[in-house]
């Protein structure tokens, strides 16, 4: 359970006079409330220091700040003394946030994997289990190395460090937040519905609260859509919002280094934008649209990826229904979309406050990306 330090422990000696202690008891109200301050990813050895001394001071605080290496820190850890507070995120910092993000998209083209990001730390929700963090969710816990090596996971490092500068500067903002956040904003930017979100999502505090391997969709199962409704059935989604949170891979490319599926290029991908390489789902795989559909509904194209999961979507009668109305309504798939990528988002995540943060409605600048190639 993520806490706040106790300031029991931060008692003067016996012998201080009562003005001292008064003092002292407005510092540490100052300190728990001010601006909510999260002590994340605290060194045991500062944790041991707080216990220990009669005076407090924030800069004696040795936190490991985010990086590349934290995860391997916590490798192989069963039961952590690390901690964080359960606070929410500041609504200032998150609007600031997203501002550093919309600039991180314009220059590197990362829309896709900041999407994954978010969805794989929310998508090991599971309904049938009540304990937080144990039911999984948008916690943060794709930090840890421990489950950034599930098989699903892999390349997410890279979204980790494309976003370590933003953690870094906005430490008000938890894991999951940030995670949430990037995700949303990556959708919007690209052209996509804007998400109902809301923030204040609590960060799980050690490695021990990771999920385990195997609640995050494959690409390709032996029955694909008895596959999707076993895993997205699990985290209490139905039939439509499966078909509809789908349709995000009208964003981005499969890497056959990482997934094992997919071309190592196409027309479409061999020039960028971003790094070059990879099959796309769709020509056009930096904008969020209704392409996906129409796409795999039509299979003209060998350079462009239709997965087992994604043929499902017009295979399965029931997912049809759905594939063939966003195909040709693209406002009736952004509405489903949208309202589905915020129940995603949600679902088996810790608030607090417990109705959340909803940020004010500011509408982004829409990337724009120039491709290898189009069928323009």
């Amino acid at each position: 359970m993520a806490l706040y330090p106790s300031y029991s422990t931060l008692s003067p000696p016996k012998s201080q006079s009562m003005a001292s202690l008064r003092g002292a008891a407005a510092t540490a109200r100052h300190i728990h409330s001010a601006s909510r301050v999260r002590l994340s990813l605290c060194s045991a050895s500062s944790s041991s220091s707080l216990s220990s001394s009669s005076s407090y001071s924030p800069a004696s605080v040795k936190c490991l700040q985010f990086s590349p290496l934290a995860p391997h820190i916590f490798k192989d850890q069963k039961r952590s003394s690390v901690s964080t507070v359960a606070a929410a995120s500041d609504p200032a910092q998150l609007k600031s946030a997203r501002e550093d993000i919309k600039e991180l998209l314009k220059s590197k083209s990362c829309h896709p994997i900041l999407v994954r990001l978010g969805w794989h730390d929310a998508g090991t929700y599971n309904k049938n289990i009540e304990e937080w963090p144990r039911r999984g969710g948008a916690n943060g816990s794709l930090r840890f190395d421990i489950e950034l090596k599930h098989a699903a996971n892999a390349g997410l490092v890279n979204a980790l460090n494309l976003i370590k500068p933003i953690k870094d500067k906005y430490s008000g903002v938890t894991f999951a937040d940030l995670f949430q956040l990037a995700s949303a904003t990556a959708i919007e930017e690209a052209g996509g519905p804007k998400i109902p979100m809301k923030y204040g999502r609590v960060d799980v505090s050690a490695p021990d609260g990771c999920p385990e391997e195997g609640r995050l969709p494959a690409a390709g199962p032996p029955k694909p859509a008895d596959h999707l409704r076993e895993v997205f059935y699990r985290m209490g989604l139905n039939d439509r919002e499966i078909v509809a949170l789908s349709g995000a891979h009208t964003l981005g490319r499969s890497r056959p280094e990482r997934s094992g599926w997919g071309k190592p290029e196409t027309k479409y991908t061999k020039n960028g934008p971003g790094a070059p390489g990879g099959q796309s789902w769709t020509v056009k795989w930096l904008k969020f649209d209704n392409s996906y559909f129409k796409d795999i509904k039509e299979r003209k194209d060998d350079d462009l990826l239709v997965l087992p999961t994604d043929a499902a979507l017009f295979e399965d009668p029931s997912f049809k229904v759905y594939a063939e109305k966003y195909a040709e309504d693209q406002e009736a798939f952004f509405k489903d979309y949208a309202e589905a990528h915020a129940k995603l988002s949600n679902l088996g995540a810790k608030f607090d406050p417990q109705e959340g943060i909803v940020l004010d409605d500011v509408a982004g600048e829409k990337f724009t990306a120039n491709y290898s190639s189009s069928k323009d």
